[in-house]
């Protein structure tokens, strides 16, 4: 059986929806699914690790690379910058990985037109209240940062009819298993299948 070219997904969603969670549950399940690092301008987390869940450079780095064109896409969120890299995404999808990324609208529409075949996926949180609580439970954020997320969450979904695919993130098992639905769905299509099943195509049409 041939192998074939992976997948490119994006899957967006306001903070606080569970993307992030469901992306590391569809990695530990799929060992041929992997998620972007993106480099960021922002400080890391607690429990981040620089170059695994994030590249972290300076605003003056991260300009450097624009200058070189070294980003499939990047865009500013907050104070901070985002940005994806170009060889990292292909040197995956050669060797037959569906890749995510986990970008926001803007990257998006940056993507689709660098490579129209990829395919969107929004989460939404069941509820505006959940979206809110979800933020407060988090205990990283101030009162502040948590008013303006929620204000950045409303603008971000307005954006949701650019996408392919909208799940709610209502049951979280729920979720995972539509995403899964999604992904093994493109490695059907029929350009995919004349590629890896080619041999049995040409012997079942002699």
């Amino acid at each position: 059986m041939a192998q074939t070219r992976g997948n490119l997904f994006i899957l967006s969603a306001p903070s606080g929806a569970g993307k992030s969670s469901l992306i590391n549950a569809l990695l530990k399940k799929h060992a041929d699914m992997k998620v972007s690092v993106s480099h960021t301008t922002r400080s890391p987390r607690p429990g981040e690790e620089n170059g695994v869940h994030y590249h972290f450079v300076t605003t003056d780095e991260f300009n450097a690379l624009i200058t070189k064109d070294d980003f499939f896409e990047w865009a500013q969120v907050f104070d901070n910058y985002y940005g994806t890299s170009k060889q990292a995404i292909e040197s995956q999808l050669d060797a037959g990985i569906d890749v995510f990324l986990d970008i926001d609208w803007q990257g998006a529409q940056q993507v689709r037109k660098i490579m129209p075949s990829v395919q969107t996926i929004f989460i939404l949180p069941p509820s505006k209240a959940e979206l809110e609580q979800r933020l407060n439970n988090r205990g990283q954020d101030s009162a502040d940062v948590i008013a303006s997320r929620m204000a950045k969450a409303q603008s971000e979904t307005s954006h949701f009819n650019e996408y392919d695919f909208v799940i709610v993130n209502d049951d979280f098992d729920t979720a995972l298993g539509d995403i899964e639905t999604i992904v093994m769905a493109q490695r059907l299509t029929l350009s995919a299948q004349e590629i890896r099943n080619k041999k049995l195509l040409n012997d079942l049409l002699k």
